[in-house]
Order: C-alpha cells, then structure tokens, then sequence
C-alpha cells in the first residue's frame, strides 16, 4: 500500500466533497484518546486508490476514513466522538 502522510489541512478537498461547510476548521473529539482540536491539526494519509485517512495526531487513532469509488462516496466516522462546526455568522 502506498501513502503518504500529510497535515488535516490536505483533507480539505477529499472531505469537501462531502460536507458543505469548510471542514478543516470543525472540531472533533478522538474517540481513542478524548484529544480535542481542529481537523486541520490531525494527520492526512492518502492512499492512492484507496481513499483518505485521517488519524488523531496524540494517538494515531483512526478519526474519518472516506472512500469514493464509481460516483459513491463512503465515509467512516466511527473516530470521532462528536464533530461541531460554527456557524457562518460567528
């Protein structure tokens, strides 16, 4: 398997074709170790024909997988304990 391991911020594109809002800026909370921050400060793993992974960076816990694959799109969210974004308006 081929990946290469990048900063939150290289999921930008991956996930914004799944979510409407910018999601390196969403909060999460790792499942594995309780680790609190911002998508763009976890570790981005792109497995060419694969997918993307991204891993909390305290614990290397798998926090989103997402796979797309003949117009589908899977996502695995089952890292994260909660995702919250702030509202455009503030």
């Amino acid at each position: 398997m081929d990946a290469l391991r990048l900063d939150g911020n290289a999921a930008a594109g991956p996930l914004g074709e799944v979510f409407s809002f910018e999601v390196t800026t969403a909060e999460y909370t790792c499942e594995g170790c309780g680790k609190t921050d911002r998508l763009g400060a976890a570790m981005v793993y792109e497995v060419r024909g694969l997918g993307t992974i991204v891993r909390c960076p305290r614990c290397d816990h798998a926090l989103i997988r997402l796979a797309h694959s003949r117009g589908r799109h899977r996502l695995d969210l089952r890292g994260i304990r909660h995702l919250q974004v702030e509202d455009a308006a503030g």
